[in-house]
């Protein structure tokens, strides 16, 4: 941070408060407001946040809050635009595509480094993608988005080569019509050769990449620091100096942090806080683009819910509309599909299970129950912009199975564990939901329901063969409306199936104080930082 002082006092003093702000991130804040009434710019960005990451490498999961981080360090090959999902050049400046849609060519930025000083060229994308292709669901859950594994028959990827140092070129077994669109997502971030073979499987503890900034601590459960990258190579960014991802579990008070001044953004804001937030003169509303769903999920390997009887008689137990109106604010809709109305090939003609308890016992009897049963309902520990209260939705969802005989036991573990158990299939029941990562029906449909992502983001275990042919159809497809209809086929057979009960897709909101600007929030759930600054 820059300092201006004029007296021995003043110096003296601000160097006990630089002191302070290398021990606990209350005091970082306390210091850039110090600056500021010095007189010179603030330069470090302290963000509140629910969770903390799992992993700093972040093609080894699958959750929000390491992507938040991670996409500032590592860059991609091709990048979305600022606020939508359409793409734009990234490492790579240019690309071409071959008539019949297996060969893609890309042309990279000449003159980038990674943070540890090496080059990036066209044997480190060849290096990553070998390892992640090479690799199996546990270590790379997201890989499955190009058709499993190199081992796997469904894998899309056949090759990818260095034709030189600045052209590097994919063959694929055949046509993928979202293929660029992953190649986008953050958990294809090319990382440092170097620094993975170093590092090993600790290099989700010591990133390296070519993003705007750097690594520098990571104390779990407490808060992530990332530095200015001096070197890289967009001239003039990134803005800040310094930027502190803060843990603060609980939506109130991180937004108490907020108004004292102890963080500069939080993420997860109550919507029936927007108010409170508006009424302060020192802080602005941003709200993020939707493009998420909550939902609560059954693993249908698990008696009862093995039978589509009982998992349709649970949709119909769930009065979706009282749960938004305690918990959003106005600012969600009901879901009846998973994935929501803003992606494109969304079936509108879907009939939603109305919340009707009569039909629910009728359809339990049927099955077998008609006294109901016990269960384990799982509820996140975590807030998210989808779920901003899980434990209180669990409640009321608790409440709402009891009408008709099912006594559901509320269970919670801390955010890493549940989602391992998640991805084991250990739970009855389970709350989660999803934010999208590239805009494509592929993203939802085939990432969290399609028997090839079983062991990554599929946890309800679904697994219909006809709902796989359609989507592997779909991904072949060119024809963006032939590609629609076949997912709209894919979404009617899914709600009859009832894997899901589909609660809600929100409006994600978030606050921060009136001087920071250029925050430009993406519907993926996480944003580049490098331009942001305070006034």
């Amino acid at each position: 941070m820059k300092k201006r002082s004029l007296t021995w006092l003043l110096i003296s003093v601000m160097a006990i408060s630089m002191f302070l702000a290398g021990c606990g991130s209350k005091s970082t804040s306390s210091t850039a407001k110090d600056d500021t009434k010095s007189g010179s710019k603030k330069d470090t960005l302290v963000y509140g946040r629910g969770g903390d990451s799992t992993s700093l490498d972040p093609i080894t999961t699958t959750e929000g809050e390491t992507f938040k981080v991670t996409i500032n360090i590592f860059e991609n090959l091709v990048n979305y635009g600022k606020q939508d999902t359409t793409l734009h050049p990234g490492l790579a400046k240019s690309w071409e595509v071959s008539p019949d849609g297996l060969t893609y060519t890309f042309h990279l930025r000449q003159g980038v480094k990674f943070q540890d000083g090496t080059d990036f060229n066209a044997d480190a994308v060849v290096f990553n993608f070998n390892r992640w292709m090479n690799g199996d669901e546990k270590q790379f859950p997201y890989y499955t988005m190009f058709g499993g594994f190199k081992k796997d028959p469904g894998h899309v990827i056949k090759e990818v080569k260095a034709v030189d140092q600045n052209t590097v070129q994919f063959i694929l077994k055949r046509p993928m019509a979202p293929f660029l669109k992953n190649l986008a997502m953050s958990p294809f971030g090319i990382a440092s050769p170097s620094a993975v073979k170093k590092w090993g499987d600790k290099f989700r503890e010591h990133p390296v990449g070519t993003g705007p900034f750097k690594f520098v601590e990571w104390k779990q459960n407490d808060r992530i620091v990332l530095e200015k990258n001096p070197d890289y190579w967009q001239k003039g960014l990134p803005k800040l100096n310094k930027i502190i991802f803060r843990v603060i579990p609980e939506n109130t008070a991180r937004l108490n942090a907020l108004a004292n001044g102890e963080i500069d953004v939080m993420d997860g804001l109550n919507p029936s806080d927007e108010a409170t937030v508006k009424a302060n003169k020192n802080l602005q509303i941003i709200k993020r683009p939707s493009m998420n769903v909550g939902y609560l999920g059954f693993t249908v390997t698990r008696k009862p819910f093995d039978n589509k009887l009982v998992r349709q008689a649970l949709s119909y137990a769930i009065d979706k509309k009282a749960i938004i109106k305690a918990f959003y604010g106005g600012q969600a809709i009901p879901a009846k599909n998973p994935m929501p109305p803003s992606i494109e090939g969304y079936n509108d003609a879907v009939q939603d299970y109305p919340y009707d308890l009569e039909k629910a016992k009728q359809l339990l009897a049927q099955a077998g129950y008609p006294n109901g049963f016990s269960m384990d309902l799982w509820a996140m520990p975590v807030a998210r912009p989808y779920m901003p209260e899980g434990m209180k939705i669990a409640e009321v969802i608790q409440e709402d199975l009891s009408k008709i005989g099912v006594k559901a036991k509320i269970q919670s573990v801390d955010w890493a564990t549940y989602l391992q158990k998640a991805t084991k299939g250990d739970f009855d029941a389970y709350m989660l939901g999803w934010t999208g990562d590239n805009g494509d029906p592929d993203n939802f449909l085939y990432a969290l329901l399609d028997k090839d992502s079983i062991g990554s983001n599929n946890y309800s275990r679904y697994d219909n063969p006809q709902v796989h042919d359609l989507l592997i159809k779909a991904q072949q497809e060119a024809d963006q409306t032939k590609r629609n209809d076949l997912y709209k086929q894919a979404q009617q057979i899914i709600h009859d199936d009832a894997p899901w009960v589909p609660l809600v897709h929100s409006t994600p909101l978030l606050a921060a104080s009136k001087d920071v600007v250029n925050y430009v929030p993406h519907p993926t759930g996480s944003e580049v930082l490098s331009e942001v600054e305070f006034k």
